[in-house]
């Protein structure tokens, strides 16, 4: 290395001189490094529930003004269509008015009026008469047409209008819905992780025996599960834990039913599906919880897939009308 000049030298003695000459906090400030911004607080679980269920009532309206849409399209295009057959008939109406008019016009020209059948021109004064009744007859349905072609052309354009603006605000509607699906997506994710851990978990992931206790005669694992099932979802109706007398977990206070229907009955539609959700939800956290099994629709599920069950027998033995979980 090439050794440093006299000059260098002195560069650097000014400058470090200069530098200790500096106030002790001008030094500090100038090799302290910014301080990190403080990231947002995270919301809490009561405001991203809030915040769902305002935007489940967004979806709800966006998809509502979509139907109602489709709607006024079908009324439009069931118009255009009575106007096309008013149409129609009116131009067969015409065409028929045309051919009484030209064949009278034909006779006379051909024939004069002399000629003609007496039950339809007894003179020519009558004659005249006839051909003038007929012809204003056929102005008339001539007018007739006219408006009818007026109509259907209104009422074409008309639908062809509404099809255009229904389908970009379809197409806008389908956007909005796709946007606050997507929030809703990251939100339910959100309250998932919010999910406690059941009581008893050891280290290696099992669980810990627990007695049943409090008035409900249920483990503090299996209050902790119904408390969240409650709180995540909207039930239609009861939920049994604690029984006696019967066999499983019931009389040990480590199972809970979920209703799907008031009982010995299929659920409806809805309710079915809800059920279905609520299954899944216990399944994806049954690590955390500390569930044992689920059973759902004549099937039983460990952590490890759904396994079909053998027939009871009944709705209610065949858990078709309620979801039944199990705790460790």
């Amino acid at each position: 290395m090439a050794a440093s000049s006299p000059a260098s030298l002195a560069i650097c003695l000014i400058t470090a001189t200069a530098f200790a000459a500096l106030p002790a906090t001008a030094a500090s400030a100038s090799i302290t490094a910014p301080a990190a911004v403080q990231s947002a607080p995270k919301p809490s679980e009561s405001q991203l529930r809030a915040q769902l269920k305002r935007l489940n009532t967004k979806v709800d309206k966006l998809i509502e003004k979509y139907n109602l849409k489709r709607v006024e399209l079908a009324k439009a295009q069931e118009a255009a269509k009575a106007a096309k057959a008013r149409l129609a008939t009116a131009e067969q109406t015409l065409v028929t008015a045309e051919q009484r008019v030209a064949e009278i016009a034909r006779l006379r020209y051909q024939n004069a009026d002399a000629s003609l059948p007496g039950f339809m021109l007894p003179d020519n004064s009558s004659s005249a008469a006839l051909l003038e009744q007929l012809t204003a007859e056929q102005q008339a349905v001539v007018q007739s047409v006219a408006k009818a072609r007026d109509d259907r052309k209104k009422a074409s354009e008309e639908a062809a209008a509404l099809a255009d603006k229904i389908r970009d605000d379809a197409a806008e509607v389908t956007r909005q819905r796709d946007d606050a699906e997507d929030v809703i997506k990251d939100i339910r994710e959100k309250l998932e992780d919010l999910v406690p851990f059941g009581s008893g978990r050891n280290t290696d992931g099992s669980w810990a025996p627990e007695l049943p206790s409090g008035t409900d005669n249920i483990t503090s694992r299996t209050r902790l599960m119904k408390a969240q099932v409650e709180k995540n979802f909207s039930l239609p109706f009861d939920v049994g834990c604690f029984r006696s007398g019967s066999s499983g977990e019931h009389p040990l206070g480590r199972a809970c039913d979920f209703m799907m229907s008031t009982g010995g009955s299929m659920p409806s539609a809805a309710n079915n599906a809800l059920g279905d959700r609520i299954a899944e939800w216990a399944i994806k956290n049954k690590g955390k919880l500390g569930l044992k099994y689920v059973i759902w629709k004549q099937r039983i599920n460990h952590g490890s897939g759904w396994r079909t069950m053998s027939d009871r027998g009944s709705v209610t033995e065949n858990h078709y009308d309620h979801v039944h979980i199990s705790m460790n």
